[in-house]
């Protein structure tokens, strides 16, 4: 299928908004709407979005505000994703969610999308972008993890309802830290912007377990999701609303989840449970939310991968969907 893409791409951009409109089915399968996010960055790159079949009164939200189709990443895109892309395209939904790493004015940016087609007709974009990315995480965010593009064997597929499910029990199990509220796999792995936060070997990865700390603090980066969860390391997370768990495929097992992180900061510092020599961690922050977007590896019913991305915003923050 990725073999046709350079020839699609060029064919789609030559098309204009009408033969493209026009070229394109009613009701979107798995192959067109990957097509469609190809198409949809190389148009954002070229500053083009009169090229893309974009239905009239299309709304476009970046990182959380309305935006002016034309404007934001379609000023200052200058190269599209080429070696780390995960799709995650819904027929049922009509609605694809990809991450990938791009360039911004010749700098790596972390960018989720989201797409939403009526009718053949992209009628909502979404951007989330992560910038500043750290140079030590880079090296995470050159290809994508094997077994999330790898297609699930059928005896391990679950039903799309069923994704959607286990998607967002992630959520429930980080807010009450509890492990096992999420069907966490022993081999779980999480990244967020690149950077490996559980399964860790090297202390020196992550901000839980860098060299600053402590011998019993760095143990937290080392656990896997479901034990890291138990610790209640992330009860300053008190909220996670809204919850938009609504893109899920089957053949990959893959969930698009987007969410809103609000962290009050009431506490300054949290007590860390099962964890022997550490009682608590500081968390000297003043209040924030985080935007994110996570994607869920899931086969035979367990969550194996965990890759995310999220960026800061002021506390209490709309999400420019309200």
């Amino acid at each position: 299928m990725r073999m046709h893409v350079a020839a699609g791409l060029l064919a789609s951009l030559s098309l204009g908004v009408s033969g493209l409109a026009a070229a394109a089915p009613k009701t979107c399968d798995r192959d067109c709407l990957e097509h469609t996010v190809d198409a949809y960055l190389a148009a954002l790159v070229a500053h083009k979005p009169g090229k893309l079949p974009i239905a009239k009164g299309a709304k476009f939200v970046e990182n959380t505000v309305p935006t002016k189709i034309g404007e934001g990443l379609w000023k200052s895109a200058s190269a599209v994703p080429t070696t780390f892309k995960i799709y995650v395209p819904d027929p049922t939904a009509q609605q694809v969610g990809f991450l990938g790493v791009m360039q911004e004015n010749g700098k790596p940016i972390e960018l989720a999308l989201r797409l939403k087609l009526e009718q053949g007709r992209i009628t909502e974009i979404e951007h989330l972008i992560a910038r500043e990315l750290r140079e030590t995480s880079l090296a995470n965010l050159q290809t994508p993890r094997p077994m999330l593009l790898a297609e699930v064997p059928m005896s391990q597929r679950e039903p799309r309802e069923e994704l959607l499910k286990i998607g967002a029990s992630y959520y429930d199990a980080l807010v009450n830290g509890d492990g096992h509220a999420a069907p966490f796999a022993d081999d779980c792995v999480r990244r967020e912007n690149g950077m490996q936060t559980t399964g860790n070997t090297a202390r020196t990865q992550t901000p839980i377990n860098s060299a600053g700390v402590s011998s019993a603090q760095a143990q937290l980066g080392t656990f896997g999701c479901a034990r890291q969860l138990d610790t209640h390391l992330f009860d300053y997370i008190k909220r996670i609303e809204p919850r938009r768990v609504w893109i899920a495929d089957v053949d990959t097992g893959l969930v698009f989840g987007l969410s809103h992180f609000r962290h009050p900061q009431l506490e300054r510092k949290v007590k860390i449970h099962g964890v022997k020599g550490l009682d608590e961690i500081p968390m000297n922050f003043d209040p924030f939310d985080l935007p994110a977007a996570h994607l869920f590896k899931v086969t035979g019913g367990k969550i194996h991968e965990i890759e995310a991305m999220g960026f800061r915003m002021p506390y209490n923050s709309k999400t420019g969907w309200e």
